[in-house]
């Protein structure tokens, strides 16, 4: 788009390109009309960039929004530069370029290099902490078990708990912006889970909000992990709760989407082609575009100090993210706010697991070979295990472990963290120790995973993860679970007469 200036700095003309772009005349866009289509907010620096270079006769380079025919400000990059007749200064000829794809482009790009260095930091930070956080919760859990008749006593240890996990859950949000969470992706109905979901939303947001859920027929299946899809909706729905300040209706919907490649061209990550789309509606007081512009990021909050914690949006955005999907934030000042979450679409038949989460908490009399570098973890969940009747073998790293197994002693469970110094990987351990015992259940655990067992953001296929810190009651659940998928597995005995 071209334009030119006479020598008392007005407009003089401007090209088609620039006329069909604001969808305007030339009698209206001359003189000082083409600054009526310029941002409000970038029009003082923008005159004040234009007039500055034309008094000193200087080229120039700004940027400003510039209103479209169809209403949308657009990103303008606007190169200026005077030019002359037979010597003589004439006046200034500039020419316009849409930006506004590049620079979306650009701060996506910015953003996922912070993601991505947050990441580090986080993954680094959260292997030690989550392993501070067992030895903590492991040692009360054991003390809880020693003062069963003081009521004072038990009123601390639970507030103790507490704590520990609320800094798991700490711990778990920055991980999900982070995109390092160990997800555990399944083929589901969406529309299932959130009619499931109803009791324990209207529990979190309270009964002044009216909740719709609407849910297209033949919604198809996505792959996902079931329980952070629920806890990212909880988080929207709490987000929509307090925007609406308690009054109001939140709308959940969910339908089959696609998104095209042309979309998927303006958008960095998003990959063209089929999903299945979760939208959360409210009827709050709307996001500014300045809010929206960082409602992903960590630890932003417009709540009051002690009201938010700023990771619930980011957490939801590293989840669908890591997820091989796409969010995105449609909001109007004073008219609510619609989050939509793009989650890939599934071919695989709806898996319908059964949950053991509250199954009898038992212990066993196996014997379990613990492999553990920190001192005090080791010592910890072995003390749970042998509380639980449990016959432990004691390793600091694989090495050691391989050792034990080689002596011919006998295991019926392996249980390693992932990260651990020595020569020998996890991963080869496992390998190593089945080949030595087939059928020998694995059981792998971690503050943070890394690559080890972790990879496009999933569990790879058959790995068991009790992610630290764990109770003593998850610990005894997935023990027996996998104890029972062996017995299940095991070759049935053949007895001849």
């Amino acid at each position: 788009m071209i334009w030119r200036s006479g020598t008392d700095a007005l407009c003089d003309w401007f090209n088609k390109p620039w006329l069909d772009f604001v969808g305007r005349s030339m009698a209206e866009e001359v003189g000082n009309g083409w600054a009526e289509n310029v941002h409000s907010e970038d029009f003082d620096r923008c005159v004040e960039t234009y007039l500055a270079a034309f008094h000193a006769r200087q080229p120039f380079t700004m940027t400003y929004r510039l209103k479209r025919s169809d209403g949308v400000f657009r990103e303008i990059l606007d190169n200026g530069a005077p030019y002359y007749r037979d010597g003589d200064f004439a006046g200034y000829f500039g020419s316009c370029i849409d930006i506004s794809d590049r620079t979306e482009t650009e701060a996506q790009l910015r953003q996922a290099q912070k993601i991505q260095a947050i990441g580090q930091l986080t993954g680094g930070v959260a292997h030690d902490f989550n392993n501070l956080l067992q030895v903590i919760s492991g040692n009360l859990q054991l003390l809880e078990r020693d003062v069963p008749r003081d009521e004072r006593a038990q009123r601390r240890l639970q507030s103790a708990m507490e704590a520990v996990a609320r800094g798991s859950k700490l711990a778990g949000q920055l991980l999900a912006f982070a995109r390092r969470q160990s997800l555990e992706p399944r083929p589901i109905n969406l529309g299932r889970l959130i009619r499931g979901m109803d009791d324990l939303l209207r529990r979190a947001i309270g009964e002044s909000i009216e909740i719709e859920t609407v849910i297209a027929g033949g919604l198809w299946n996505t792959y996902v992990d079931p329980n952070q899809v629920e806890t990212a909706l909880l988080n929207l729905a709490v987000n929509a709760r307090d925007a609406m300040g308690g009054r109001g209706k939140l709308t959940i919907e969910a339908g089959n989407a696609r998104l095209d490649d042309a979309y998927a061209a303006k958008h960095v990550e998003v990959a063209a082609g089929q999903y299945v789309m979760v939208a959360v509606t409210d009827t709050g007081c709307g996001m500014p575009a300045d809010v929206i512009a960082n409602a992903f990021d960590p630890f932003f909050t417009t709540k009051p100090e002690g009201q938010g914690t700023g990771l619930g949006l980011s957490m939801v955005h590293g989840f669908v993210k890591q997820s091989g999907g796409h969010i995105k934030i449609y909001s109007e000042l004073g008219h609510g706010t619609t989050i939509r979450l793009y989650l890939p679409r599934s071919r695989q038949k709806e898996d319908l697991p059964v949950d053991v989460a509250t199954g009898d908490v038992v212990g066993g009399t196996e014997v379990i070979l613990l492999v553990e570098d920190d001192d005090d973890v080791r010592a910890t969940t072995a003390d749970l295990l042998i509380d639980l009747g449990y016959r432990v073998l004691r390793a600091r790293d694989a090495d050691a472990a391989m050792v034990i197994l080689e002596s011919g002693a006998s295991v019926d469970l392996l249980f390693t963290d992932v990260v651990m110094p020595g020569e020998l990987p996890t991963r080869d351990l496992a390998r190593r120790a089945q080949q030595r015992l087939p059928g020998l259940p694995v059981l792998f655990t971690s503050g943070y995973t890394d690559n080890a067992i972790v990879h496009g953001g999933r569990l790879d296929d058959g790995v068991e993860l009790l992610s630290k810190p764990y109770t003593r009651d998850d610990l005894a659940r997935k023990l027996r679970k996998m104890f029972g998928q062996q017995a299940a597995s095991a070759p049935e005995e053949v007895v001849s007469a």
